[in-house]
């Protein structure tokens, strides 16, 4: 029986998904359940199963091929069965893709053929330079080709950077280009700035081992409960109002940037919060987060802290209405009750829809995050 391997459909957004690996090559023998092909959705990677035994027959989208949601990806069949005619047609496309880049490619051979009407300097210096005179617009009479005209072309490739490697932009980062993008143009996002006092949080990451991650993330969830404008989304041409607080952490992987969700934070402890935030970006690092776990966010955070950055303006995720970025702990100067002391410092800076919230709930909404940053015992209630 022939059984046809498909890409599954892997969140509500997924459109399409990237081969990364197949752990079989055709002709082997596979057994029902066993791990099959390694495939990068649009957040992270996941293991195909195989969903029936025999041989994988036909492999027809082999490694860093972007295949559409119920694409088929390859064939089992029996052992003792042959590939029918009508299973092998999904190769066409692949065969019928490559003859469609061919055909262009033999209109320019047929056109070389072609005599070029160049100088003979033109022709000895586009030698010199493997210049191909076909590629060069001449200026002389009658469209001939003269040394100047050679020579300009030398300068143009010159001028052009040099191509050191070529990124695919798939899967992850595909993804989150086109998001970012489609924030970027559908709303009008504002970003306000604030310097936190981190002397008390200092102590209490030394007391308890949290991260300050970990206490921005219940920061964050505490101040959006008193102020849920902010934990909203805007569709339709109606603000809804999200009744949990999913509290998002963007973590920058090899794949790119992803951002699993620590679901209601706003009821875990501070701990409870440490200890899952731990795990999600240890499997968020090892390509291993299952799509709950990073989907339903309400809200995101995102640290560039580690990297020695201050401030920067952070780009809202879709849907969602704002989105706070965290800068470094460094110490400076400053003022307290009138004295000049040294004080850990650090910036927040958040990025709204200013569609959704106004500059001041936006503020009063940040300020409370700052002052449970300044009073951090607060975290732990």
């Amino acid at each position: 029986m022939v059984t046809k391997i498909l890409m599954p459909r892997l969140s509500l957004t997924m459109k399409e998904g990237t081969v990364v690996e197949w752990f079989k090559e055709e002709g082997d023998v596979v057994e029902k359940g066993e791990p099959l092909v390694e495939v990068l959705s649009e957040k992270a990677t996941y293991d195909i199963e195989a969903s029936a035994s025999g041989v994988l027959r036909k492999i027809l989208a082999p490694a860093g091929t972007d295949v559409p949601v119920a694409g088929i990806l390859g064939i089992i069949t029996a052992p003792d069965e042959e590939l029918p005619e009508l299973e092998a047609a999904p190769a066409a496309p692949r065969i019928e893709a490559e003859e469609a880049v061919a055909v262009p490619e033999r209109k320019p051979a047929e056109r070389i053929k072609e005599p070029v009407i160049a100088s003979p300097a033109a022709k000895r210096l586009a030698r010199e330079h493997d210049i191909d005179l076909t590629k060069v617009r001449g200026t002389g009479p009658e469209g001939r080709i003269v040394e100047e005209d050679v020579r300009s072309l030398i300068e143009e490739v010159k001028a052009i950077p040099r191509v050191r490697e070529v990124i695919p932009l798939i899967g992850i980062k595909k993804t989150a280009a086109e998001r970012v993008s489609l924030s970027a143009q559908r709303a009008p996002q504002s970003t306000i700035t604030m310097e936190v006092d981190m002397f008390n949080a200092v102590k209490l990451r030394e007391r308890i081992h949290v991260s300050y991650t970990d206490m921005l993330a219940k920061a964050v969830a505490k101040a959006l409960a008193e102020h849920p404008i902010i934990n909203s989304t805007l569709e339709n041409e109606k603000i809804k109002i999200f009744a949990d607080i999913n509290v998002g952490v963007a973590v920058a992987t090899e794949r790119g940037l992803i951002v699993p969700v620590i679901y209601n934070a706003d009821r875990k402890t501070l701990q409870e919060i440490a200890s899952v935030l731990k795990k999600l970006i240890e499997k968020a690092k090892q390509g291993r987060l299952t799509k709950e776990e990073l989907t339903g966010g309400t809200f995101t955070i995102t640290n560039l802290g580690m990297f020695e950055v201050d401030v920067f303006t952070p780009i809202v995720n879709p849907p969602e209405t704002a989105i706070l970025g965290v800068g470094r702990v460094v110490e400076r100067p400053v003022v307290v009750d009138k004295q000049m002391v040294i004080r850990p410092m650090m910036h927040l800076s958040l990025t709204f829809d200013h569609r959704v919230v106004d500059g001041a709930p936006a503020a009063e909404f940040l300020q409370k995050v700052k002052q449970a940053m300044e009073s951090p015992d607060t975290l732990l209630a």
